[in-house]
């Protein structure tokens, strides 16, 4: 750009750079003066080239089921636009302090300091000196380019000079801190003040502007992520200089130099503190469910992780903003008045299509450890990783369904009394109870279910097998659990011990609700790219048989009883519903999972664990002394699931088929593991299927081991540490 003979202006120039070229080798100072004073008095074009803006970042949106934006995925901040009346006066002043003293005093370029840097580039035949203004610095960053050519200095300084005539000095400064690189892919203060300190640059303070305008000269090096330690040295010196100026006084300076340099990983600050926090990749209204999508996506994508802030992506999800934004305020006006570390999460999923409609996990994203509503998620995985929370008797349904599958009918009668598992578990001694002791008599898995007998299900499960089970859950979708080791895994499995995510249990209760088919929960319907390409779509994904139609049915008919006078009683929600309680050992986590043929619900309650020896209980909580699945957590989901299902038509349950029972008992140990044709007898307890062998004689008595119900976790003794019911397992 420029006026008519520009390019003859351009050619004297090129040739008196060429004439004084010649005498560098000889005179290296005198050629220098005659290079930059030639280019200072030449005739210049009367307009500035264009400036060239950094590269705008590909960001990927991220979108609810009514197309309300929700986040977004960015790689890092390239540019926040700011106004010149956001930039406070700390951090013009920070920053003419630590680059450029003489900033209001120079014309454009510090002739001193130019020459100096200037001669020193020329005899080492590099451009690798500073010196440069803030002024030569804007027309580094804007407009020359950072060529390490002497050339590109000497126009730059010339440039520099006209600038300085044309645009006054705030201009110039504003216009420099808009655009200033300041590391980590930040472009200006507005991005650097949003990605370190997660602010406003209008917000900064003294001491924080300082960290920003020690990061100039070498964004690498001053990085306060990579080294806080040298960053906080630069700082330091960048207040001594401002302090030296007068641009501050000694309080002020005193106050800021004991704000030392912290990062938001370590937790909050001992004291006073410059906090300078991790990268922010996503930005979201809801960020826990973001950050599922995010995970979701890098398993999914063609590109991975890379993709997801490199795409430019759409991303529509399954969330429904009605259903979520109950789902927020029910979760969020049950934690309010509770200890900072109470966490409650409630998942959603609609069963016939796997689309997670609710998604709630945590306190607060910023600080919590894990997004609990996925438990503590592996890299690249997606579900519950091997870990989570325990689910207690949430955890039978499970074991009801293998027993259905295996002929064992509803009515089939077990003992509810204390059951010695010391033989079938080969642990000697071992003696599991009910939550408090409740004793029973003979009782049936109707009613077992309902009131949550332990001990009927330890039995049960001994009777159709551990493995299958834990096999069988998984296949419904808890992926927290583990595959069956026979040195670890025993009765006890029945009582939740493997740790699961309210995801997973949604899920896998939906296969419940849909008869069996399961489709694989998605927090993501359609991904499309920048150029409306399709990447993903499943909008119309086909469900999978897991399940027997009429076992889910009769699983169906059973856990309706838990809100029709079992553990959950009164918790009803005005239509058909299943569900079940689940508390764990000494009352650490409580579980209400509940669902229609509609919607499946998770809602699990308890403190975010900082080590596995710092557990707390669920006591004293909002009135309740003891939370178990039936109160607090069955209350949230009775109050979301009124809410959450208010427009839609109420659907019934499939009236159950029949189970083709298998009466013999022989068939039921043979499944046990025995060896055929050895005799077995039962162990004196009439409702009992845990049998022994001979030569035990018939009449002998059962085991005298003394039941426990809460042996301590970090027992040696024989007795094993074992999962409570819920809520006394009593119908009242």
């Amino acid at each position: 750009m420029g006026r008519p003979g520009a390019n003859h202006g351009l050619m004297r120039r090129f040739l008196t750079l060429a004439a004084a070229a010649l005498l560098v080798a000889l005179t290296p100072v005198t050629s220098a003066a005659v290079i930059l004073a030639a280019n200072l008095f030449l005739p210049l074009p009367a307009h500035l080239p264009e400036r060239v803006p950094p590269a705008p970042s590909q960001i990927s949106r991220v979108y609810d089921s009514a197309g309300n934006e929700i986040g977004t995925f960015k790689q890092f901040e390239t540019s926040i636009p700011v106004e010149p009346g956001d930039i406070p006066d700390v951090l013009e002043q920070a920053v003419v302090a630590a680059e450029d003293r003489s900033f209001y005093s120079h014309g454009g370029i510090d002739i001193r300091g130019t020459m100096r840097a200037l001669v020193a580039d020329i005899r080492n035949r590099s451009a690798d000196q500073g010196g440069s203004t803030i002024t030569q610095q804007l027309v580094k960053n804007t407009v020359t380019g950072a060529d390490k050519t002497i050339s590109r200095k000497i126009r730059e300084a010339v440039l520099a000079s006209q600038l300085d005539r044309q645009v006054d000095k705030e201009a110039i400064l504003f216009e420099y801190l808009s655009v200033i690189y300041l590391g980590e892919g930040a472009y200006g203060v507005g991005a650097a003040a949003q990605t370190y300190f997660r602010k406003p640059v209008q917000d900064l303070t003294l001491s924080e502007a300082a960290l920003l305008a020690g990061i100039i000269p070498a964004p690498s090096r001053f990085n306060p992520r990579v080294d806080p330690a040298t960053a906080d040295i630069r700082r330091r010196q960048v207040l001594g200089i401002m302090l030296e100026e007068g641009m501050i006084d000694q309080a002020q300076h005193d106050a800021a130099a004991a704000e030392g340099v912290w990062s938001a990983l370590g937790g909050p600050p001992p004291g006073p503190a410059t906090v300078v926090w991790p990268p922010e990749t996503q930005q979201s209204t809801d960020p826990y469910f973001t950050d599922y999508v995010r995970r979701w996506l890098a398993v999914h994508l063609p590109g991975g992780e890379d993709q997801i802030y490199q795409g430019g992506l759409r991303v529509e999800t399954t969330l429904d903003p009605v259903v979520q934004t109950a789902a927020r305020e029910e979760v969020a006006a049950f934690l309010e008045g509770t200890e900072p570390d109470l966490r409650t999460s409630l998942v959603a999923v609609e069963p016939p299509t796997g689309f997670v409609r609710a998604f709630v996990s945590g306190r607060d994203f910023a600080v919590d450890a894990v997004n609990h509503a996925l438990g503590q998620v592996s890299a690249g995985g997606v579900g519950g990783g091997g870990s989570g929370r325990q689910p207690g008797s949430a955890f039978k349904p499970f074991v009801l369904a293998q027993a259905l599958a295996a002929g064992i009918t509803p009515s089939t009668t077990y003992s509810g009394r204390p059951h010695d598992v010391s033989e079938a578990c080969h642990s000697p001694g071992t003696v599991l109870d009910n939550y408090e002791g409740a004793g029973y008599g003979t009782v049936d898995l109707r009613r077992a279910t309902a009131a949550s007998v332990n001990t009927v299900y330890t039995r049960l499960i001994l009777d159709v097998g551990v493995e299958p089970t834990m096999a069988l859950a998984r296949n419904l979708g808890v992926t927290g659990v583990r595959a069956y080791d026979p040195a670890v895994h025993c009765a006890s499995v029945a009582l939740g011990v493997e740790s699961v995510s309210p995801l997973d249990m949604a899920s896998a209760y939906g296969v419940f609700a849909a008869r069996g088919l399961r489709a694989e929960p998605t927090p993501v319907l359609r991904v499309t790219d920048r150029d409306g390409n399709v990447l993903i779509d499943r909008s119309a994904t086909e469900p999978a048989r897991v399940l027997d139609e009429k076992v889910a049915d009769n699983v169906n008919d059973v856990l309706r009883g838990v809100l029709e006078g079992g553990t959950a009683a009164g918790r009803g929600i005005g239509r058909p519903a299943a569900g079940k309680t689940g508390t764990t050992q000494d009352n650490r986590d409580a579980w209400f999972v509940g669902y229609t043929p509609t919607l499946s619900t998770a809602v699990w309650i308890g403190y975010e664990n900082k080590t596995p020896e710092t557990t707390r209980e669920l006591t004293d909580i909002k009135g309740v002394r003891r939370v178990t699945g039936g109160t607090h957590p069955a209350r949230i989901w009775q109050a979301f699931m009124q809410r959450a299902l208010a427009e839609v038509p109420i659907t019934e349950f499939t009236e159950p088929a029949p189970i083709e029972a298998v009466p013999d008992a022989k068939k039921r140990a043979a499944r046990r593991g025995f060896e055929p044709g050895r005799r077995r007898y039962p162990t004196g307890d009439p409702g009992a299927v845990a049998y022994v062998e001979d030569p035990v004689p018939p009449e002998a008595d059962a085991p005298t081991t003394t039941s426990t119900t809460e042996p301590p976790p970090s027992s040696t003794s024989s007795s094993t540490s074992t999962t409570e019911d819920d809520d006394g397992g009593l119908f009242n």
